[in-house]
């Protein structure tokens, strides 16, 4: 089944709108969660559920290490192994082909276990038949990801075997009975921060027939104003009637940005990273926790967001969970960093709805930028 595009309401090239699966619906915009073992760090799947999330992304290079694709097959998919009743998406390992730098031919990549250090080779055709065994609502192609800054003729290897790997994914996802009846199949564009390779690439993944897109390989260390033309680039190429989804991307500045430019989807470690770390998303911007001027401070994390899961408790309490590593801070730190930012998007969403968009980006890009 293709996944469907329902479009809501449009302010300038922002968009809102829901997505349809085989297994339901979602809204957009959307931020997803990463769950990269199968759970957002610190919190359970009933957590989620009541912070409102309905998609959670998850690791497929990571999954199949531990515990095995085949496990999570046997008990029913990813969603019922979490006991999770929203929808998932898995990526391909195509970011692990960015961060862990195999060895990558034109047939696939060989990496080694983060785990143990055993080989395994991921093919296009392995990656497919990994996340259909996951059983996620949305699976990734496999792809090639370049670090940035990358000579030309690394972008260009990295466009040609996208493409490649991307006919390659899609024939086996459609000729794999469960993967196609049950899950839809994202083709991603490359091409770095050269325009006419995200043209390119975006106009040769098109062409595959995929249920929605993704641009991946950007916010991989450029700035901002980097990669906006070239997300641009991409973007044109888009079918307008499909899901159009931005891969790691999390901030708020960055999130009204890509939206401005039709992106409908988005994933991020960003609040959860950040909770761990101490660092709070507040309408007056981020505030680290740790600094010492907020060892008697008797505020709530954000005095203008009075729904955080974590108002009940002062800036001094938490700090002093923080400090004295007390896993409860962290998970309080991270309940309130995904609401937050959830509760952005729904603002945002809003202001598309209401025509307000302009300004909304304008003022975050002030608190953010």
């Amino acid at each position: 089944m293709r996944s469907e595009f329902r479009l809501s309401a449009t302010d300038g090239g922002a968009r809102t709108g829901t997505v349809t699966t085989p297994r339901g619906t979602f809204t957009t915009p959307c931020f997803m969660p990463v769950g990269t073992r199968g759970a957002v760090r610190h919190l359970s799947s009933v957590d989620l559920a009541d912070l409102g999330v309905e998609v959670v992304l998850a690791n497929t290079y990571h999954l199949m290490l531990r515990p095995g694709a085949e496990v999570v097959r046997r008990h029913g998919g990813l969603a019922a192994f979490a006991a999770w009743d929203g929808l998932t998406l898995t990526d391909s390992g195509g970011y692990q082909i960015f961060s862990l730098q195999p060895k990558v031919d034109d047939e696939g990549a060989v990496f080694r276990s983060t785990y143990d250090g055993s080989t395994h080779r991921l093919t296009p055709e392995g990656a497919a038949t990994v996340q259909a065994d996951l059983g996620a609502d949305i699976q990734m192609v496999l792809d090639v990801c370049p670090a940035l800054p990358a000579p030309d003729r690394a972008l260009r290897q990295a466009v040609d075997r996208t493409a490649d790997w991307a006919a390659r994914g899609r024939r086996e996802f459609l000729g794999h009975e469960d993967a196609a009846g049950r899950q839809c199949q994202f083709g991603i564009v490359q091409g770095g921060l050269d325009e006419a390779l995200r043209a390119e690439s975006a106009e040769r993944t098109v062409e595959v027939a995929f249920d929605g897109y993704a641009v991946g390989g950007l916010s991989v260390g450029e700035t901002r104003n980097e990669m906006l033309d070239p997300l641009s680039a991409a973007v044109a190429g888009l079918p307008a009637d499909q899901p159009r989804y931005f891969m790691g991307l999390g901030d708020p500045a960055g999130l009204v940005e890509v939206v401005a430019r039709g992106i409908d989807m988005f994933d991020c470690v960003l609040p959860t990273r950040h909770a761990r770390h101490g660092t709070v998303l507040t309408t007056a911007g981020r505030l680290n926790l740790r600094n010492a001027r907020f060892a008697d401070d008797d505020l709530p994390l954000d005095p203008e967001f009075p729904a955080s899961p974590a108002a009940a408790w002062s800036r001094a309490y938490l700090r002093h969970l923080l400090l004295t590593d007390e896993p409860t801070g962290r998970r309080l730190l991270t309940l309130h960093n995904l609401a937050w930012l959830l509760d952005f998007v729904g603002r945002l969403r809003a202001s598309i709805a209401e025509g307000r968009f302009a300004a909304f980006r304008t003022e975050t890009l002030v608190v953010w930028g």
